[in-house]
């Protein structure tokens, strides 16, 4: 491989992405995301890549986004120029399943209040009714969608002695199920049209008034205009977000509501495990511009 071979690496993405691309001798070049005379891409999850971006993207071979979702990508639009997509699944796993049960257990536990409340000088002495909270430890946890983090996120449970069912598209229960017997509610299913608005106000009313809902896999996957009505009116308990339908904009509402924990969609958000994503998106360009399988290959 040649400098002639150049790579696009989207401005944010880790330094270890670049050293590894260098190494293999290849040219990059950083800053915003284009393909002028680009062989190759590393993009964001925020970089919207449809089919008007890769209209000129004659020398394009592959576009290796850095993130386990591809749904800012136009898939059929990159098959229908022979252009690779891949993605960077497995190394933020136990990342993503830290960060969901920790907002579990910060919502159940009002630790967003807490916070608030001892910053704010509310604390002058300890009283049996302050800040009371749910039980996490042998509740029931529904898991909705059963990949890597739903599975890791059972683990996790397991440490709770938490009853734990899920949703998947090859068993567990029906969505109708869980969501009426679970305590608990974690989203971890991909952005699909299937599953745009997979929770919405039909969903919520079906949840029991005690239970919390945690989402950490994309914002759209739930209306979060009928969620801001089922938290005021009481239907569930509480939220704790990751990710929001439109990010980084929240919906009218729902940062007034004390029963929600909001987190900047950070839950791959470790040292270590985004120098490991950017090495996974760096080795599918690698691969792919010495005409070799791509590792993590979707499209």
């Amino acid at each position: 491989m040649t400098d002639s071979l150049v790579v696009r690496v989207r401005t944010g993405v880790p330094d270890a992405a670049v050293r590894a691309l260098e190494s293999a001798g290849l040219g990059v070049s950083l800053g915003p995301l284009e393909v002028d005379g680009c062989a190759a891409l590393l993009s964001l999850l925020t970089d919207r890549i449809d089919a008007g971006f890769l209209a000129n993207a004659s020398h394009l071979k592959i576009v290796a986004n850095l993130a386990v979702g591809t749904d800012n990508v136009d898939l059929a639009a990159a098959r229908a120029r022979g252009i690779a997509v891949s993605n960077t699944p497995d190394v933020l796993t136990d990342a993503t399943a830290d960060l969901a049960f920790g907002l579990l257990l910060a919502t159940a536990r009002r630790l967003g209040w807490a916070d608030r409340y001892v910053r704010g000088g509310g604390f002058v002495g300890w009283r049996p009714d302050l800040g009371m909270g749910l039980d996490v430890t042998g509740r029931t946890l529904g898991i909705v969608g059963w990949g890597r983090i739903g599975r890791a996120v059972a683990e996790r449970a397991s440490g709770f002695r938490m009853e734990v069912i899920h949703t998947s598209r090859s068993g567990g229960v029906s969505l109708d199920e869980l969501l009426e017997r679970s305590d608990f509610v974690s989203l971890h299913v991909p952005l699909t049209p299937e599953t745009r608005h997979l929770i919405g106000e039909r969903e919520l009313r079906r949840l029991q008034s005690h239970a919390v809902l945690v989402n950490t896999a994309r914002g759209p996957i739930v209306d979060e205009a009928a969620l801001v009505r089922a938290l005021r009116e009481g239907w569930l308990a509480g939220a704790g977000l990751d990710v929001f339908e439109h990010e980084p904009r929240l919906t009218t509402g729902l940062a007034d509501l004390p029963q929600v924990v909001l987190a900047p969609h950070v839950g791959s958000a470790t040292t270590h495990t985004r120098d490991r994503m950017a090495e996974v998106a760096a080795a599918n360009v690698i691969a792919a511009l010495r005409g070799e399988r791509i590792p993590n290959r979707v499209a």
